[in-house]
């Protein structure tokens, strides 16, 4: 199935995988067991605290899983996403993309929660500390660490494929956790409204949108199916042309000469690094940046890249769908 700090390429956390793995995220969608909201696992309590059931997580792998899962632990953002929009709070949890501290947009909704590490880098003494019963693992593909939580509990899940968009990530976690039926319900909540959102635009409704990430050496822009590009299509919102590719991933860096790449009715610019700001900042100053249409006519919007340049998962959406409409509805 789908940021301490992860690499530029959406898709090098696991480009390394075969195409294959892709395929058998499905499985843990369909994996054996009731896929109902309040599992029951035998006659009363007793047993429905020690019964499992069988998922198939990102790589194929059969792991016996809680069938009520009370005590997990998630390694990356996405992950924590996912399980606070199903009603489930975690006891350990894992820094943001690029931060050295949990995403913000979730900041209310972790207080309490023990941070075990950083983004799919666990430190174990404080994973064994949370005593969980089921570790969400992301897109992890480091064998020894694997190795380290399986031996901790052996329901420990690879969630994450490189293809995977948020939606297949998120009924893949829903179905982990036993609640695939919630999940679902979930994904088609934000579909209606993010489109009943892009209705609401009014002279804005069905502009050009750019979604761009500036990275240390230049901008990058999203995809149609990366996360953020993927609402924007929902809300009835168009790409540059340059821009309409239904890639899940951003481009490589472009260089300056390359710049009306990233033009468009409004741009949305965000950064996930100290140098990536320092960069964006430098190059506002430069007259090729001025002179981009979104810019000149003040369509030029900065947002969280810890949201819009991430997989994503449904309170991400929220934000981003809440970012347009601030933008765009008060034009």
């Amino acid at each position: 199935m789908s940021l301490s700090r992860r690499p530029s390429s959406m898709l090098s956390r696991g480009a390394a995988r075969v195409a294959a793995v892709a395929a058998a995220t499905t499985l843990l969608v369909t994996g054996c067991g009731s896929d109902s909201d309040d599992a029951e696992g035998g006659s009363g309590k007793d047993s429905s605290a020690s019964a499992t059931r069988t998922v198939k997580d990102a790589t194929g792998r059969a792991v016996q899983v809680p069938v009520a899962p009370k005590r997990i632990v998630t390694l990356t953002q996405e992950e924590l996403d996912a399980v606070l929009a199903l009603g489930v709070k975690p006891v350990g949890i894992t820094n943001g993309q690029g931060l050295d501290e949990p995403p913000a947009y979730l900041a209310d909704k972790v207080q309490g929660i023990d941070v075990v590490g950083n983004l799919l880098q666990p430190v174990m003494d404080k994973v064994v500390a949370a005593r969980p019963d089921l570790i969400l693992a992301g897109d992890m593909q480091d064998e020894q660490v694997l190795k380290q939580l399986r031996e901790i509990t052996p329901a420990t899940l690879v969630t994450m494929a490189p293809t995977d968009d948020w939606k297949l990530s998120f009924r893949g976690i829903g179905n982990a956790l036993n609640k695939l039926d919630a999940a679902n319900r979930v994904i088609s909540e934000r579909e209606s409204a993010a489109k009943a959102a892009g209705e609401k635009l009014g002279a804005n409704k069905g502009a050009e949108v750019s979604i761009v990430r500036w990275n240390p050496d230049g901008p990058s822009w999203m995809e149609n199916k990366q996360f953020a590009g993927g609402i924007a299509l929902e809300m009835g919102l168009k790409r540059p042309e340059a821009q309409n590719k239904d890639g899940n991933a951003h481009t490589p860096s472009l260089s300056l000469e390359k710049i009306n790449e990233i033009d468009g009715d409004w741009l949305f610019l965000s950064t996930l690094t100290s140098d990536g700001e320092k960069a964006l900042k430098d190059v506002q100053t430069k007259p090729a940046y001025k002179e981009l249409n979104a810019v000149g006519k003040g369509h030029a919007v900065t947002v969280d890249g810890s949201v819009w340049s991430t997989r994503g998962g449904p309170l991400a959406a929220d934000v981003v769908v809440n970012d347009i409409v601030k933008a765009l509805g008060a034009s």
